[in-house]
């Protein structure tokens, strides 16, 4: 996995039919009035000091200036490894570096590091494409069960799909779609060669429970894929995750939070025979370094779980003690 951070990017306002259409006739009287060389005869006149007749410009509603002042917080990278359901403004393109870090089983020195570069760019309102490319970094060391081993090499390629199916501005709450197939060359788990193909589906759902102060976000995440060792052998795995996360914004660049995440391992691509389960728990953290360039992390740490093979607490053989992630963007 990759750490992800995302620029904030200032597009989201509440919308209202009525204040809408409001909005619509008073721009097209103004308009018409200005064309005429006079306002228009429904506004009401004042009196300048020389005497002229004046017309006055309505003040707008109060929903309009609360409108203007709304910066838009871009949700999709403040939660940390969760998403929020933002994809960008049309034309937009996006270059995100996210690294992800997996550190230490029950005993022995394990470090894995996967790092995904992504180009993203927004077709439309509601849809996205980003193809990618990662690499991988695995040191395995006196760990039981696994093949001490150090090596770093490409990992394999993914292409993302994300469709924006409800605007968290117009909407109740924010829903995006996630599709993202992908094949892998390298095991990021045990550093040795693999063919792996696979994809991962999600649903990115967000809502601001505070105007551009406190966002909430819950996601549904399912990844499964088939893989051929060396010597021939396919096996089939997936993954279920359920995220929530709550972030605040303390500061004009910064925003802080807390996340938790619960994953369940199986055998088989249909979540076929569980083999453990896991609950991370830690901080998020999301900024901008420039307007352009967006800096967003977490670190968390695996707080209860269990293996179906091994009594004892915390699932250490199909997860890590400890993950954390570290994303940058950079918006063309």
């Amino acid at each position: 996995m990759v750490v992800r951070f995302g620029v904030a990017r200032g597009r989201h306002a509440k919308c209202h039919f009525g204040g809408v259409i409001g909005a619509l006739a008073l721009g097209v009287g103004l308009t018409v009035g200005a064309q005429a060389g006079e306002a228009p005869s429904w506004l009401p006149a004042a009196t300048s000091s020389s005497g002229a007749a004046v017309r006055a410009v309505a003040p707008r509603p109060a929903w309009l200036e609360a409108q203007a002042q709304h910066d838009g917080v871009d949700t999709e990278h403040i939660f940390g490894f969760s998403m929020g359901s933002d994809i960008g403004k049309p034309g937009e393109i996006e270059l995100e570096i996210e690294n992800v870090g997996r550190f230490n089983k029950r005993f022995g020195s394990y470090t894995g590091v996967g790092v995904l570069s992504q180009v993203k760019f927004v077709l439309t309102d509601n849809f996205r494409v980003a193809p990618g490319v990662s690499f991988a970094s695995t040191r395995v060391s006196g760990v039981p069960d696994m093949i001490d081993n150090r090596r770093t090499a490409l990992a394999g390629a993914s292409l993302e799909f994300r469709y924006k199916l409800l605007d968290r501005d117009v909407m109740p709450f924010g829903l995006t779609l996630h599709v993202a197939p992908g094949w892998n060359r390298f095991d990021e788990v045990t550093g040795f060669d693999i063919q792996t193909y696979g994809s991962e589906f999600a649903a990115l759902m967000d809502k601001e429970l505070i105007r551009n102060t406190l966002f909430a976000t819950v996601n549904v995440w399912y990844s499964g894929g088939a893989s051929r060792d060396l010597t021939n052998q396919w096996s089939r795995d997936s993954e279920l995750s359920v995220n929530a996360a709550l972030s605040a914004k303390v500061g004009a660049d910064l925003i802080v939070g807390v996340e938790a995440r619960y994953l369940r391992a199986y055998d088989g691509l249909g979540l076929d025979r569980f083999v453990g389960d896991a609950v991370y728990l830690g901080p998020t953290f999301s900024m901008h370094l420039t307007d352009k360039v967006g800096l967003s992390g977490t670190w968390s740490t695996q707080v209860a779980g269990k293996a179906t093979c091994d009594p004892r607490h915390l699932d250490l053989d199909d997860f890590e003690r400890h993950q954390a992630m570290l994303r940058l963007n950079y918006l063309f």
